[in-house]
């Protein structure tokens, strides 16, 4: 499992290959990935925006930006956690995702956060 830590916030990133849901043959599959973030840090801190860097197999980077995360913009005081699910398409079997967060303390001071870069890829391509 990936994890990145950056002032203090910690992020862990596990994805698997949904079969049920891709379409081999069109070019089409879905790649789920769970994401656990940590304030391990000694202040509060919110979730504003994020930014993904999602490369397929070819090489093409897609970047996709928006506020929060999966409609919230959770507030994380030091010792808190928030866990979310989400995932994306590729037209290939292999790829990888690599980000930001946006992140602003009670200090009105805005940081980035990284989030670790993680592959995505059809488990029979393992073999």
């Amino acid at each position: 499992m990936p994890i990145q830590i950056t002032s203090g916030i910690k992020v862990e990133v596990e994805s698997r290959y949904l079969a049920s849901h891709s379409r081999p043959l069109e070019q089409y599959f879905i790649f789920p990935y769970y994401i656990r973030i940590s304030n391990d840090s000694d202040r509060p801190a919110k979730l504003i925006s994020r930014h993904w860097l999602i490369t397929d197999g070819f090489g093409t980077v897609r970047e996709v930006e928006g506020d929060g995360v999966v409609g919230e913009q959770p507030y994380l005081l030091p010792g808190e956690q928030f866990e979310y699910t989400s995932w994306s398409s590729l037209v290939t079997p292999t790829g990888k995702m690599s980000g930001t967060f946006q992140m602003i303390d009670d200090l009105a001071q805005f940081f980035k956060v990284a989030i670790p870069s993680f592959t995505l890829v059809v488990p029979d391509l393992l073999n």
